[in-house]
């Protein structure tokens, strides 16, 4: 199976290692060092050698920063990790700071003397993250210095190797264009711009640029290589040749020139032979490269990456590939909502039901496993019974992992990597009888996720102007969440994938092609936790009856039921009992003949009108 439910976290190593990282800063003068969770890629999720965060910590969320001071430590998260955070970091070494109330540059100035020297790997920073980090310490004349080694990589002695598994052509049919065809609209876009070259860092950005796909990283099939697209002659691909087979190789040769990725480091300072910038991405681009150009004398510009909006709007054959592969994976998910029923049925309150949060992701898997088409899971499922659902990214180990128990809610968020699409989706279940509560907080959650599937929006609307549309029932109500409604998802990539999201911080326009997950909740901590998510494509404007312009809206594209037993029905309007029929009706319709008739019965009982 695709997911290790190992523990990976034991906060009882971080004492000496923390030790043995300031001893090492100290042999290099430093007063402090940076450790985020990143690997040269800076991609959300890194392979074992990348892991030093949780190996100095003990935190394995995907995103997270130490800082490592003489005498102080800290590390800084965001709300969907302050309970995990709080349950596998040492309290007494580290000081647990959530983001945005705690800034590293704040806590730096509290902490650090005036004049310290702060190292960091560039390697693992943005260029922005370095630009404004810099910019808010300079009143106190605190420095960061690049380091060319670092510290951890030195004191880890059991540091696994970074991968280069065998790397796949993705086929034209599923990718939807050639690898020709992209690089042209690259390229033309950069000679427009007067832009010399622009060099690619995001692993899933070289992946769909050259329709190629990897196993380099967990559950996300990238290739782990980099790029340098230069707007008036052949790009160079950074990729170790063991990983490509002869057929690939010479595929790619008629679109690229091969490097090895040691070449990497000349070719960068080669570009300054050229008075014409280079274009990079700060929010993509690791700071190494921005330091390698500027000591070259290379000129830099800060823009967008060419392929990021490209590959966000999702062309006709990528479109058909999400359908298909939605259809598979709501029949797989359907097919494991009905077993779990048959475990829990007639369960009372406080009642254990013999299934664990284990057992459930593995089944899960399974069913998806039997669909006969599935590469990988498109991340850790999240099995969170009772208490463990409101830990917002859950993950299930072989100590943490708990009973479904009578009264209670089971929340879980799961998704499947197919050649034809990427998927993620959340259902929240009731075990048993549960509380008025619940069910009151489920349904607020469930009138957000209809307020946002059903919104119609003109043009240029970013994803900040429709996070409150998700909110907006749990605002009314005195509740909120602490992560973002929606974010975007790949084509056989990544499940988290920009510029578009659905947050407070989206501030990219939605197009017609891009899809995005919705996905408001509630969670309750030492309780329970709610989340309603399905993906959403972005529809071309069309008219409204009466209107006078076009509207954008959603297309929902995951197939699955939403438990009819948590809804109060009181609480919802006319308009919004409807939409939940309707797609309970399409649910059914389109499920149903793929299922057996033990399956489809339950289904049918499950997607009846309200």
């Amino acid at each position: 199976m695709f997911q290790s439910y190992q523990d990976i976290s034991d906060p009882s190593l971080a004492a000496h290692r923390v030790e043995m990282l300031r001893q090492r800063l100290k042999e290099l003068q430093l007063d402090g060092f940076l450790v985020p969770r990143a690997d040269e890629h800076l991609g959300e999720y890194v392979p074992a050698y990348a892991e030093r965060l949780q190996w100095l910590t003990g935190f394995s969320g995907s995103a997270g920063l130490a800082v490592i001071l003489p005498d102080k430590a800290a590390i800084f998260v965001d709300g969907r990790y302050t309970l995990q955070a709080a349950a596998q970091v040492d309290g007494k070494l580290f000081e647990i700071c959530q983001l945005p109330q705690t800034r590293l540059a704040d806590w730096l100035q509290r902490h650090a003397r005036r004049g310290a020297v702060i190292g960091y790997d560039p390697w693992l920073h943005r260029m922005a993250q370095i630009k404004a980090e810099k910019e808010k310490l300079a009143s106190q004349e605190i420095s960061l210095t690049p380091l060319a080694q670092n510290p951890i990589d030195e004191i880890w002695q059991d540091q696994p190797t970074p991968p280069r598994g065998p790397v796949q052509a993705h086929p034209l049919k599923y990718a939807g264009r050639s690898a020709a065809d992209k690089l042209a609209d690259c390229q033309a876009e950069l000679k427009a711009a007067g832009h010399q070259a622009a060099i690619l860092a995001a692993a899933d950005s070289v992946s769909w640029l050259f329709n190629i796909r990897g196993h380099d990283i967990p559950h996300t099939p990238v290739v782990r290589a980099f790029a340098i697209v230069h707007s008036q002659k052949k790009p160079e691909l950074f990729i170790a040749s063991q990983q490509l087979s002869k057929a690939l190789r010479e595929k790619l040769k008629t679109v690229a020139i091969l490097r090895a990725p040691e070449k990497l480091p000349d070719r960068v300072k080669a570009l300054a032979e050229k008075a014409a910038p280079v274009r990079l991405d700060p929010m993509l681009t690791p700071q190494y490269f921005a330091e390698t150009l500027k000591q070259a004398g290379a000129a830099i510009v800060q823009a967008s990456d060419p392929c990021l909006l490209p590959k966000a709007i999702k062309n006709s054959a990528e479109i058909r590939g999400a359908r298909n592969a939605h259809l598979r994976d709501g029949v797989a998910l359907t097919r494991f909502l009905h077993w779990l029923d048959c475990q829990t049925e007639g369960v009372e309150n406080g009642a254990l039901t013999g299934v664990d949060e284990i057992a459930a992701a593995q089944k899960l898997e399974q069913c998806r496993i039997e669909t006969g088409k599935l590469k990988d899971i498109s991340f850790d499922t999240i099995s969170g019974a009772g208490p463990n659902g409101a830990i917002v990214h859950y993950r299930v180990s072989e100590s943490s992992n708990a009973p479904l128990v009578g009264g209670s809610l089971y929340l879980v968020d799961s998704g499947g990597q197919y050649l034809d699409g990427t998927t993620d989706v959340t259902r929240t279940v009731p075990i048993g009888p549960v509380s008025h509560e619940m069910r009151r907080h489920f349904t607020l959650v469930l009138k957000g996720h209809i307020a946002l599937a059903t919104a119609r929006f003109p043009e240029g609307t970013r994803g900040c102007d429709l996070d409150p549309l998700a909110r907006a029932p749990l605002w009314a109500a005195g509740l909120d969440f602490e992560h973002g409604t929606g974010h975007g998802v790949g084509a056989y990539l990544s499940v988290h994938e920009g510029p578009q999201n659905i947050s407070k911080r989206g501030t990219v326009p939605l197009k017609p092609g891009m899809i995005l997950s919705n996905e408001p909740g509630y969670y309750k901590p030492g309780a329970y936790g709610i989340r309603i998510e399905n993906l959403l494509l972005v529809t071309k404007p069309a008219p409204i009856s009466g209107g006078e312009r076009k509207m954008l809206g959603f297309e929902t594209l995951t197939l699955a039921p939403i438990d009819r037993r948590l809804i109060d029905v009181a609480l919802l309007s006319e308009e919004e009992r409807v939409w939940l029929n309707d797609y309970h009706q399409r649910v059914a319709s389109t499920l149903a003949p793929h299922l057996a008739p033990k399956e489809t019965d339950w289904l049918q009982e499950m997607t009846a009108p309200l």
